[in-house]
């Protein structure tokens, strides 16, 4: 059994109960979303609360997160608590095809690390098809939902594998979405990129490109850009 927690600089994200464990996408997608001219997140799929905390600390907003699963609910909750930000994080069971007709809350910016396997097997538990796989919330529902609760001039934050990513920005643009910041995530040089992050924006701005590669040729040997990104976080770096 892995250790049931991960201790970041400033927090502690236990993640026993969690189908989802603390992962690299979540801590890029934490660290690299824009907060600027922010004054209010939701973090879809919250799980273990862990982007949403890492929000927390770079910022001096109130965070609201939501989640289906009732174990991912119940830690990131307890994690919100035993946090330095318990007055701004809140989390509720609640999924966001619901949360969007229920609420009249409208966000600066929205942050997700969606489920993203497509009519691939399912995982044994419930819990981790629930967290991995787009059944019970495609990337279509997402970008839809997203667009009832964003503000004019707010902003989505995500990370996908590069193939959803792609149709997700399709998607989005036929929606008016259009993706304004994308960064391609390499594992190490000369591979190819893993995951994509993306944010979107109603406004149409010059879109930025960029490649993040995360280790050299060692495994755990760092790139410098990364180190950069995740220095306020990782307890090692």
């Amino acid at each position: 059994m892995g250790n049931p927690y991960f201790s970041f600089k400033q927090f502690t994200v236990y993640h026993d109960r969690c189908a989802m464990k603390v992962g690299v996408d979540g801590v890029l997608l934490g660290a690299w979303t824009n907060v600027k001219n922010t004054n209010q997140i939701l973090d879809i799929g919250t799980g273990t609360g862990l982007i949403a905390l890492m929000l927390a600390q770079r910022s001096n907003l109130m965070i609201d997160a939501i989640d289906i699963d009732s174990n991912a609910v119940k830690q990131a909750s307890e994690n919100f608590k035993l946090s330095p930000w318990s007055n701004r994080v809140k989390v509720t069971e609640i999924s966001l095809q619901d949360f969007a007709k229920s609420t009249n809350e409208r966000y600066d910016l929205i942050v997700s690390n969606p489920p993203y396997f497509v009519n691939s097997l399912k995982t044994p538990t419930e819990e981790r098809s629930l967290a991995r796989h787009t059944d019970t919330l495609t990337h279509e529902e997402l970008i839809m939902n997203a667009l009832v609760l964003l503000k004019p001039t707010g902003r989505i934050s995500i990370i996908l594998p590069v193939k959803e990513a792609l149709q997700c920005q399709d998607y989005a643009l036929s929606k008016g979405l259009f993706c304004i910041r994308q960064v391609n995530v390499i594992p190490k040089p000369n591979a190819v990129a893993k995951r994509i992050l993306l944010e979107f924006s109603l406004d149409l701005l010059e879109k930025e490109v960029a490649e993040l590669v995360i280790e050299g040729d060692q495994r755990h040997q760092y790139s410098k850009e990364f180190c950069l990104l995740v220095k306020e976080f990782y307890l090692k770096l």
